[in-house]
């Protein structure tokens, strides 16, 4: 949230408008919703896909492009269809935080940081993502810039200042970095440009745009419509707020589910809480938006903790949540092999990768993702259609369904064991579960015996 200066943003009459504007767009009822459309294209590619979020400097020892490249294979075995790529920018040196800087104190919107590579040695690694059928979208900082980005000395009056005139961090505890004023018109055609350099010259595929709601909606409009005339490009807003489905994003981010996961773990909430939730993302977002949800990312495994700390026993449970409900599941590096470590932000903290049976477990649901029409994103899938059982505030099952393909999940949320019978609007036909190739056929008042955070995914 920012605290200083002018920022077009966050002050004044338009804040007051989009503040408005989401006040509408989550508290009408579904029928007046009908109304809220999108005009939002998606890529095509981007139906059956899910995401990886990648932390390059962590990824392997020499933390470069080319010893990523080695991954590419593996991560699309596992599943993987896009590839997030935090900022590969040279990162500030002036007020750095840590011995290696953040990510997101961005020197040089046209340049990859020597640390990782050359310019070559990126565009040959989305040319090898390419031909293996994935797809690369940047981490994309438009809200600020490091203090030593030549911008600051060529063109100062891009920059938001405080009542004595000096640059000013959008937060005070970024103090690595310093805000933009996007009421500056050039700014906003520089940047633009900028974000068409990576999609002409390094052929990438859209971008993850950084604490969006910090930025003008008019912007991210009009940079929308411009990466368009090049190619489809995705983009993903780091965001909550329905209106930026409206016309600039593909996704955005579920943190209110996130939230709430961790909730009902430490008992604040129940299994029957999922219910209004979904109920209410139903009916405030276009049908055709993509949610993106996760059980971590770079945010919360650095600060928040990992899975295993925030979901504990229930990590594997929600990963199955995630994965199968509207929406797009999101995995970050290092989590299809169980990683149980806060991966140090600010300075070199190698994964060290191993042989997981957590491999497995993504892989089985990854395939089901891309190969299961009911799973597919936005349109292209089927809608939720939540179960009943015996037991509603512990349990949670829903349906799938589009045209013959059927996905049927049942989780027991709660860290005991459970009896549960299905009441009515029973999945039909023969199932197969997903982790075990078990069979079996729902008949009227089917029990179930499930242990604590146990989960079952049934497909037919």
């Amino acid at each position: 949230m920012k605290t200083e200066g002018k920022h077009t943003s966050i002050q004044g009459p338009q804040l007051a408008l989009i503040l408005l504007l989401s006040l509408i767009l989550w508290h009408q009822p579904a029928k007046a919703k009908e109304s809220f459309t999108s005009s939002v294209k998606h890529p095509e590619w981007s139906r059956n896909l899910s995401i990886y979020e990648v932390n390059l400097r962590q990824y392997t020892p020499e933390g470069t492009f080319k010893a990523f490249e080695h991954h590419l294979p593996r991560l699309k075995e596992l599943g993987i269809g896009i590839l997030w790529f935090m900022p590969i920018h040279p990162i500030g040196e002036q007020n750095r935080k840590g011995t290696l800087g953040s990510y997101y104190s961005v020197r040089d919107y046209l340049a990859v940081n020597p640390e990782f590579g050359t310019m070559e040695d990126f565009k040959a690694l989305v040319k090898r993502a390419h031909n293996l059928g994935m797809v690369v979208i940047l981490d994309w900082v438009a809200n600020h810039t490091a203090w030593d980005n030549p911008l600051a000395r060529e063109h100062p009056e891009w920059y938001a200042r405080d009542s004595t005139g000096q640059f000013v961090p959008p937060v005070p505890d970024w103090h690595d970095v310093i805000d933009l004023n996007y009421d500056n018109l050039e700014l906003r055609e520089y940047m633009i440009r900028a974000m068409k350099f990576w999609v002409t010259e390094a052929d990438v595929d859209g971008f993850r745009c950084d604490v969006a709601g910090m930025v003008p909606m008019e912007f991210w409009n009009k940079a929308r419509a411009e990466l368009e005339k090049i190619k489809p490009v995705f983009m993903l807003a780091e965001d909550e707020s329905p209106a930026f489905h409206e016309r600039a994003f593909d996704m955005s981010y579920g943190w209110e589910l996130n939230r709430l996961m961790s909730d009902i773990v430490n008992g604040k909430k129940a299994a029957a809480d999922l219910r209004a939730y979904f109920e209410k993302n139903a009916k405030n977002y276009p049908r055709d938006s993509y949610r993106m949800y996760f059980t971590s990312n770079h945010d919360e495994n650095s600060w928040n903790g990992t899975e295993f700390e925030r979901l504990k026993d229930a990590a594997r449970s929600f990963a199955v949540l995630v994965s199968t409900i509207p929406g797009m599941p999101l995995i970050y590096s290092g989590q299809e092999i169980g990683l149980n470590k806060r991966l140090r932000f600010f300075d070199k903290d190698t994964i060290e990768w191993h042989d997981s049976d957590f491999t497995r477990f993504y892989e089985t649901l990854l395939s089901l993702k891309t190969s299961n029409e009911a799973l597919w994103n936005g349109d292209a899938g089927g809608d939720m259609r939540i179960v009943p059982t015996s037991n509603d505030s512990c349990c949670f099952a829903f349906q799938r369904i589009k045209g013959d393909k059927q996905v049927f999940v049942l989780l027991n949320l709660l860290n005991a064991d459970q009896s549960i019978t299905l009441n009515n609007k029973l999945p039909t036909g023969d199932f197969k579960d997903i982790f075990s190739s078990e069979k079996i056929s729902f008949s009227p008042n089917a029990t179930l015996q499930m242990k604590p955070w146990e989960y079952r995914v049934f497909e037919r």
